[in-house]
């Protein structure tokens, strides 16, 4: 299959899975109703019916929040593996995941409002990476990779303590519970205002990586021959970290810490249309968003209690993960 007509089947996927997302719960409507609605909404037609009401005010925010973190997520872990020349490689190499956790948890912590915690999240992804940037500095390797790693892999070590000395000191009938649950991630309190500040953020953040695709898919080829057709490696290493580190921020910061979908989406695109990053990039978008909505989904209507989705991405993405290993192995052989 051509790239156009996988991009155009994966773009079919995603608009499958928002509708049927959007039809089920415990107010179900069906999916010609949420089409219809959706129509009519952007028609004019504002109405203050229950269908209108659930579905704008409540699942569609939702559902959209899950499509910009899947999306974010899966752009950042393509980038990264595509830098450090890595298959194993996530968005939180760098300890951006964790950092933002450890801001949210002191937000938390310190009895902040939502917006505040979600504030104090997206501070801690950027003060980590800058951490991580000043390390590799002082050790004469701001560019390199191997520093960059083992200093993002010592920051996010910091932060994981952090996070578990503020869980003992919270109080285990009310912030404990909160702490635990935004670890393991959860759309549950997202509203359109959070979409309204998150998504400008991660848009600005994937922009560079949709612009510079050509340059940042020959760093892929190593070293020598990205200098050798007149790529500067470390400046284009640092852009790509400066974006993912915004989006990767503002996804953890409206969704808590979610595993996986960075790791496994750029994997399952690279089957659909190879390891060109121009090509890849887009599909990891598209794969990333409809798998997080996918998983919202049945995070919020599997069960009578609401499911973390890390627990879910976990459950999901390690078989799936596996899968690929194996594939890969065969076609080595």
């Amino acid at each position: 299959m051509k790239t156009g007509s996988t991009l155009l089947a994966l773009t079919a996927l995603l608009l499958a899975a928002i509708i049927v997302a959007a039809s089920v719960g415990p107010f179900r409507i069906p999916p010609l109703t949420v089409l219809t609605t959706i129509v009519a909404r952007l028609m004019g037609d504002v109405d203050a019916g229950p269908v209108q009401t659930v579905l704008f005010q409540i699942r569609l925010p939702r559902i959209l929040a899950a499509a910009l973190v899947g999306a974010a997520l899966a752009a950042a872990g393509a980038a990264y593996q595509n830098v450090f020349r890595n298959p194993l490689v996530s968005p939180d190499i760098l300890g951006v995941s964790t950092g933002a956790g450890l801001g949210a948890i002191l937000g938390i912590l310190f009895g902040l409002p939502v917006v505040a915690i979600q504030l104090s999240g997206f501070a801690g992804g950027l003060v980590t990476v800058l951490l991580v940037g000043a390390i590799a500095r002082s050790m004469r390797g701001g560019g390199d990779a191997l520093v960059l790693v083992l200093s993002g892999i010592v920051i996010s070590a910091l932060a994981g303590a952090g996070i578990s000395l503020a869980k003992i000191l919270a109080d285990p009938y009310d912030q404990l519970p909160a702490m635990t649950f935004w670890l393991l991630g959860s759309l549950a309190g997202v509203k359109a205002g959070d979409l309204a500040v998150a998504a400008p953020v991660i848009v600005l953040g994937i922009i560079p990586l949709v612009l510079l695709r050509w340059r940042i898919g020959v760093l892929s080829m190593g070293e020598d021959e990205a200098l050798s057709l007149g790529v500067d490696v470390r400046r284009m290493r640092l852009v790509v970290i400066a974006a993912t580190t915004l989006i990767t921020a503002s996804a953890v910061a409206i969704s808590g810490v979610i595993g996986w979908v960075g790791l496994m989406a750029p994997h399952m695109a690279r089957l659909l249309v190879g390891p060109r990053f121009d090509r890849l990039l887009p599909a990891s978008l598209l794969l990333g968003a409809a798998f997080m909505v996918a998983v919202d989904t049945i995070a919020r209507t599997a069960a009578r209690v609401e499911i973390p989705l890390g627990v879910l991405t976990a459950v999901i993405g390690g078989p799936i993960f596996v899968w690929l290993l194996a594939r890969y192995r065969r076609r080595a052989a």
